[in-house]
């Protein structure tokens, strides 16, 4: 009995360690023995708003990985709708399992139950491993819910924005690293062409970029290359490919010591969530080869941008004007990174804690 209570208070000071550190209000272990469901959902902060972000089914490792991702993801979602000057707190929600096998109509509902104790603290969405058919499910427990399908009222896939809103961000980069926002003719490598990746391919071979793909899955491989007329690798070998532009549009963490020795690009800008493996020591290195590196949190807000106009009646013109913004802000980050001489990771923090902080002081709260 000693024993397992003194490591059930090491787990314990672990998690409010990690919670510290990263600045969290609140996570909430969620699960139901009838439907097999185990989710974290996390809420890093509401000072801006309630905390917005999309639920992730993943068949993590351990227990232990499945949260390191939901403190990460919820803490960018923070970033995120705080750089885009929208009126919302960051959260996010992980789901442990296989989302092919494991997921039911059942899980999703029990699911949507969870959020809805919540009381609006935290409002959900799509993500890796998730439908609009799953946020059908979730909506029938609890309004606290976005991109639901347009049948429904809601604005369906966040997708296609999300990529237009990575697309604005690289012709950003694009501009400062050359001077032309133009893409074509540039080698641009996409990892991972699910939703959001193919999206990006079609607006990049449409400006006449060299494309090239990677996936997990071959079938996939072939069947866009076929598609848009791109090339593709299989593997890591994409990391000594010759490319322009480096694209992650996959799972995060890309970016790490190892790639790093052998990326040959000069720009990265993808919609990855999380690119550096660890934001002060790879964002230093990226800069220090001479990467320009587009913040994943400031250009993929796209989705995000799309979800929370659903909020306030949703109309996708609307949606894809502010996502344009994206292009703006991204080179104002360039800019501040310049001038100051720091990070472009670190200067898009700056610009985004430091709207919050001014909301802490101008309602005098304790923070």
């Amino acid at each position: 009995m000693t024993i397992a209570t003194n490591v059930l208070e090491k787990d314990k000071n672990l998690l409010f360690g990690h919670m510290t550190n990263m600045g969290h209000e609140q996570v909430v272990f969620c699960h139901d023995q009838e439907t097999g469901l185990k989710a974290i959902i996390a809420v890093h902060s509401t000072v801006l708003g309630p905390a917005l972000g999309g639920t992730r089914m993943w068949n993590y490792a351990n227990d232990a990985e499945a949260l390191n991702d939901v403190l990460r993801l919820s803490r960018g979602m923070t970033y995120k709708a705080s750089i885009s000057g929208l009126n919302l707190g960051g959260g996010k929600a992980v789901i442990i399992g296989d989302a092919k096998t494991e997921k039911t109509d059942d899980l999703m509902r029990k699911f949507g139950s969870f959020v809805d104790s919540l009381s609006g603290r935290y409002i959900t969405a799509e993500d890796v491993g998730m439908t609009t058919h799953d946020m059908e499910m979730v909506k029938m427990e609890t309004n606290h819910v976005t991109g639901i399908p347009e049948s429904m009222g809601g604005s369906g896939n966040p997708s296609p924005v999300t990529a237009y809103g990575v697309y604005m961000g690289m012709k950003a980069a694009a501009k400062t690293r050359w001077g032309s926002d133009a893409l074509e003719g540039k080698k641009v490598l996409v990892q991972g062409i699910g939703h959001v990746g193919e999206v990006l391919v079609d607006h990049l071979t449409k400006e006449g970029a060299l494309v090239t793909v990677n996936d997990i899955s071959l079938e996939r491989m072939e069947e866009v290359a076929k598609k848009y007329n791109a090339d593709f690798l299989e593997g890591d070998a994409i990391y000594d490919a010759d490319m322009d532009i480096y694209a992650p549009c996959a799972l995060g963490a890309t970016v790490n010591s190892d790639t790093l020795k052998r990326l040959k690009c000069s720009v990265i800008a993808g919609a990855a969530n999380n690119q550096l493996a660890d934001e002060e020591i790879h964002g230093k290195m990226v800069m220090d080869k001479g990467i320009l590196y587009a913040p994943d949190f400031l250009i993929n807000a796209g989705g995000l941008i799309n979800v929370y106009s659903e909020l306030e009646g949703y109309n996708r013109e609307e949606a894809l004007a502010k996502t344009e913004h994206i292009y703006n802000v991204t080179l104002e980050i360039f800019n501040l990174s310049k001038t100051e001489g720091i990070t472009p990771n670190q200067a898009a923090k700056h610009m985004a804690e430091k709207r919050i902080a001014d909301k802490v002081a101008g309602l005098g709260l304790i923070k």
